[in-house]
């Protein structure tokens, strides 16, 4: 029966352990997904890459190239490449097939700590201990730029989705944002009081993930410069993120053995995972966010079924639509070293602050998730895409309360007689007529304002207001979506209620006697 109430009311289930792999000799380093969903990819202290296959009749490949251990490996979804790095100092492409062809490059002068691909696949990017971020040509596997401004070895890098940013995290304590474009560093976020080991961005790319060796994991909004939240997340330092492809659960893992997931939209801590004997280094999501992989100084490969994001399809959807003009600009100031507190930032909507006026979150001491907590109500600022994929497509729910809007009688409008009037439309008005016929009326639309006509420094300030304007409409669009997000578990709970008074009471239900002749 409890089962059936948890189901009754959409309880989220707790992620389950699939598979576990084994064939390292020393710690696994890093994981990353094929794309295709066949494979899974490994990299190890023993100086290995491991390419895992899905079917159990197949058998794993084993690349033996490097000359040390393997610090990073990625997987290209384009071009079905992966990428290592190691402290031999080189970057290896290989072929996930039985041959495990290889090609070589070489331009860093320290070990190589971090590689990614950009979700296009044209571009590779590299960190290293020689505090600089390299930027490659996959097509042509050529050396194209470096970014340079860490004093310190840079752990850690990444594309943006949209491959116009890059995130890099370093040894001295701050997180960099670069142009790709002007190959130039736009920021620096330097709140970690510790050595920064992971960055990660946002699927949507408007905040970047930063954790390190100061245990705890800082999100902050590109846009607006601001950390928006703060989380004392481990007893140890924390070796690596992951976002989930829905933008509201991130992955941390940590020395301190434990994996945890983060709630982004509650802003708290939603599950404490214990799997491997040792610490955790490396964690990545599957692309449909069902699945989640770990490696650990166990020297083993751990592939576990989300589950808790199985409702998410059932969450409300309203279509937040950004202003174009806040979502596709980035700052491109000088360098400004350090950032507002945490007191002073502004509310992401995508993702709210972890504690209101100011401060972190840190989690509960023995909370690992409070057993009748609901996945949130879900903001969507494109169309949302579910996780399975025997689930229809899920339409915003702002989209269909507009279509009813507009259809009310007093609503509606027909504009039969457009065709007739296109010289009033050429002039800047159009004339409709009212369903009922009581007559017409001219709306006149002002011709748009160009921005270029006007001083730069006006033009400047009245960007600001509409970036600010959007921020606070987003800010009114996640307070309704509090409001629904209560009436909504008021709602669960009143049908749990129900379903409980339904069930016959153990008083009353008469057990069958047995008859002896």
């Amino acid at each position: 029966m409890v089962s059936q109430l948890a189901a009754e009311m959409g309880q989220p289930e707790d992620p389950t352990l699939e598979r576990s792999f084994r064939g390292h000799k020393d710690a696994v380093t890093s994981v990353a997904f094929n794309h295709n969903m066949k494979q899974l990819i490994s990299g190890s202290l023993d100086g290995c890459v491991m390419v895992w296959n899905f079917k159990p009749q197949l058998r794993a490949f084993r690349f033996a190239g490097h000359m040390a251990a393997v610090m990073s490996v990625a997987f290209d979804g384009v071009n079905g490449t992966v990428a290592s790095g190691s402290k031999d100092k080189t970057v290896r492409l290989w072929q996930p097939s039985v041959e495990g062809r290889s090609s070589v490059l070489k331009a860093h002068t320290g070990t190589v700590r971090c590689v990614n691909f950009s979700a296009d696949g044209k571009l590779l990017i590299t960190a290293g201990d020689d505090k600089t971020v390299k930027v490659w040509s996959v097509p042509g596997q050529r050396f194209q730029f470096t970014f340079s401004g860490h004093s310190n070895w840079v752990r850690s890098c990444c594309f943006s989705p949209d491959g116009r940013l890059a995130v890099s995290g370093s040894d001295d304590k701050t997180v960099r944002i670069w142009d790709v474009t002007t190959r130039q560093c736009i920021r620096v976020y330097d709140d970690h009081s510790g050595y920064v080991n992971t960055v990660a961005f946002h699927p949507d790319g408007t905040c970047v993930a930063s954790a390190g060796t100061d245990n705890a994991i800082k999100v902050w909004d590109v846009r607006s410069n601001q950390l928006v939240q703060h989380y004392s997340a481990h007893s140890g330092p924390v070796t690596n993120v992951a976002f989930h492809p829905s933008g509201d659960f991130l992955l941390s893992s940590s020395l301190d053995t434990t994996l945890k997931v983060w709630d982004l939209r509650e802003g708290q801590l939603f599950y404490t995972l214990h799997g491997h004997e040792g610490a955790t280094y490396g964690v990545d999501f599957s692309p449909a966010g069902d699945f989640f992989a770990s490696g650990g100084a166990d020297e083993q490969v751990l592939v576990w079924r989300t589950n808790f994001d199985r409702v998410m399809a059932d969450c409300v959807l309203t279509s937040v639509q950004p202003n174009p003009r806040l979502a596709t600009t980035y700052p491109t100031a000088a360098v400004t070293v350090g950032s507002p507190g945490p007191g002073s930032a502004v509310p992401n909507p995508r993702i709210p602050r972890a504690l209101e006026g100011g401060g972190g979150a840190g989690p509960p001491a023995s909370r690992t998730r409070s057993p009748t907590r609901q996945i949130p109500t879900c903001i969507a600022t494109e169309p949302y895409h579910s996780v399975s994929s025997n689930m229809a497509a899920v339409r915003p729910a702002a989209a269909d309360a507009a279509e009813d809007l507009n259809s009310g009688p007093e609503h509606r409008w027909c504009c039969d007689r457009a065709e007739e009037h296109q010289d009033n439309e050429q002039s800047g008005a159009f004339e409709c007529q009212n369903d009922d016929g009581d007559g017409s009326h001219e709306v006149f639309i002002p011709p748009p304002m160009n921005l270029a006509e006007l001083p730069p420094a006006l033009s400047a300030t009245l960007q600001h207001i509409v970036g600010q304007l959007d921020v606070l409409t987003q800010t009114m669009g996640l307070l309704e979506e509090r409001l629904t997000i209560s009436e909504d578990k008021m709602h669960r709970l009143d049908k749990g209620l129900q379903f409980l008074h339904k069930q016959p009471s153990l008083e009353s239900t008469s057990s069958p006697k047995l008859h002896v002749a």
